[in-house]
This record gives structure tokens, sequence and C-alpha cells, in this order.
């Protein structure tokens, strides 16, 4: 079985302090949390920003100080910013980051409410946009599943030409409005996909760690994060990102798998 590839979304767009007062917003809390999560065994870092007082930001300016400070601190870690931005934002907006010149890119697949009044939209010709962008640039697109109806647009837009092999897909279970994080729901959705793509998972809150486990028995990759959970166990809240991954880490030797390094990654995923 491949190794395993961890990935770690330290601070998305959503949460917020005072969910998890550890919750990075400034350049210099990124770069800490990239780190510890880094040293605890993560070989991509899933990056949103933000500005100092926690406003979600897709600034070209902003990300750069962070993956600048990233790189110096975690040199050969992968950074994959965020096309997806938050709710709300232009394609102009959620774009800025590929410029910036980075190994990988999320691409998100289709549209999804996401509780409330919010739906984050991702038209057909809006992936097709941003797909060609991403792949024009020499980028490597994770691509980012919240329902099965989003794996079968990847497949279409592969069949076509504008996705390219070897794909590599996220599938984000347990989102309000989307796909139910479930070993049934996992399965049907890694039996979707081509013989020869990779794909990570990303269990939401308390799903965290039972999906994290099911996709290191499977054979798969595993994201973890304040993006996605800023708990250790109900109701003790993680200290770090690299808490999270240390815990993956632990349930990775348990079963029998071994962690990527960055560059192990790389090759697992195709990319260079």
């Amino acid at each position: 079985m491949e190794k395993l590839i961890i990935t770690a979304a330290i601070c998305g767009a959503e949460v917020t302090k005072e969910h998890n007062p550890t919750v990075p917003y400034t350049v210099d809390e990124i770069v800490s949390e990239a780190e510890k999560a880094y040293k605890a065994g993560a070989s991509i870092i899933h990056l949103h920003v933000r500005e100092d007082d926690g406003t979600p930001t897709q600034d070209k300016n902003r990300f750069k100080e962070c993956i600048d400070g990233i790189k110096e601190r975690c040199k050969d870690v992968i950074i994959q910013p965020s096309t997806g931005g938050a709710v709300g934002m232009t394609n102009e907006e959620r774009l800025q980051p590929i410029y910036l010149d980075p190994e990988m890119a999320t691409l998100d697949c289709g549209t999804c409410n996401f509780g409330g009044d919010d739906i984050f939209v991702n038209t057909e010709n809006t992936i097709i946009e941003f797909a060609e962008k991403i792949y024009g640039l020499g980028i490597k697109p994770e691509i980012e599943v919240f329902d099965k109806g989003m794996v079968d647009m990847a497949l279409r837009l592969y069949k076509k030409g504008i996705l390219k092999a070897p794909l590599h897909f996220n599938f984000v279970l347990g989102v309000n409005g989307g796909i139910a994080a479930t070993p049934r729901d996992l399965i049907y959705l890694v039996d979707s996909i081509p013989d020869d793509a990779t794909y990570t998972v990303t269990g939401i809150g308390r799903n965290e760690f039972n999906m994290a486990t099911i996709s290191i028995i499977m054979g798969g990759h595993v994201r973890v994060g304040y993006e996605d959970n800023i708990y250790m166990k109900k109701g003790v809240l993680a200290n770090s990102n690299g808490e999270l991954v240390e815990k993956v880490v632990t349930l990775a030797k348990e079963l029998g798998r071994e962690i990527a390094t960055p560059d192990e990654a790389r090759k697992i995923l195709g990319i260079g």
C-alpha cells in the first residue's frame, strides 16, 4: 500500500477564534500553524489566508506573505492554496493565489448548499475556466468533491480533455448540504473514480477521525485541520493543527501505513 499523504487545512475561511482561540489569522500565526502541522507529519498545507481581524481574503499579496513564510520554515512542504475562497467571492478574487506559482491548487467541481442561505457556487463554466487556468500554469489541481454529482462533473470534463490524468480527488464528507460521512458513501465515491486516480478524504467535524481511519485502511490519503474540525475528541479542543496531524500519524502507525514525506507525496501525485 502507498505511503499516507497527510494534508493539513490549517485555518479555512469560516472557523474563528471564538470557536477555538488557536485558529490562526495573522501571517505569523498561519506560518506557525503550518510549521507545527509539517513537523507532525503533514506533506501538504492546504492554505486559506485571513486579514489580521480574521476576515477571509484571497488577496495575492497576503497569500505571498504566508507562502514565503511557510517556505522559509518548511522548505520542502507542498503548499496548496484554495481557489474556493469564501462564499460570495468573485472568480477573479478566488483565482489570485494561482499566480504565485504553487505546485497544487484546489478545483471545486460543483455548487453546494453550505447551510442557511450560503451557497457555494461553481457553475460548469467556472469549473472549466478554473481548470484551464490551473493547468495552463502547470499546477496540479486537487478536485474538491462534496457530493457524487461533482465526481460525475469531473469525469465528464476528463473525457472532454479539460481535466487530465492522473486525477486527484479530495472527498469532503459531512458538510451540511453535501454527501454524508459514512463508510457506504465513501466507498461509493471511491468506486466512481478511475483506477489510476488518487484521493484524499476529509471528514467534517466529529467525522474527521473515523473517515480518516477508513481512508487509511482503504489506501486513500487524509486531510485534517482547523478548517474541518477543531476538536481532538468530543469536548476537547485541539491546541494546534499539529496535534490533529499527530493523531492521524498515530492511527496510521497502528494500521500499518507509513507516512509520506513531501517528496514522496510529489511522486505519488505525479507532481513535477
